[in-house]
């Protein structure tokens, strides 16, 4: 049925078939190639990214624990970890949380890290 259709479009619209077929490995390619892995940032850069910054304080006085968790993207295809703040608590035992700080690293939109440290007691 489909290859029917498929030869009905052929012969009313004069389609070209494997013209079309290399327009969309072309633009599936195009989109693909288009993603970009990213972190959290407030800046970024094109070729290389590492960035640091806060994301919470507490009125928690600063702890000598420090707990980290983090997440790596592909393309901004595939992503996996987890960078929460619990995950980080846990990894250090830590309760009382004082403040939290992520840290970013990105080559050429590749790659992407995302790590979160969590500093309490």
């Amino acid at each position: 049925m489909l290859i029917y259709y498929l030869d009905l479009l052929q012969k009313v619209f004069k389609v070209n078939f494997k013209k079309m077929k290399k327009f969309f490995v072309a633009a599936v390619a195009a989109v693909a190639l288009t993603s970009c892995a990213a972190g959290i940032a407030p800046v970024t850069g094109l070729v290389y990214t590492n960035v640091k910054g806060p994301i919470a304080a507490t009125d928690n006085t600063v702890g000598s624990k420090v707990g980290t968790s983090s997440a790596k993207s592909i393309l901004g295809i595939i992503g996996t970890g987890d960078a929460s703040i619990d995950a980080a608590a846990k990894n250090a035992g830590i309760t009382k949380i004082s403040h939290v700080d992520y840290e970013t690293k990105s080559i050429l939109g590749i790659v992407a890290t995302v790590k979160i440290h969590v500093y309490g007691e």
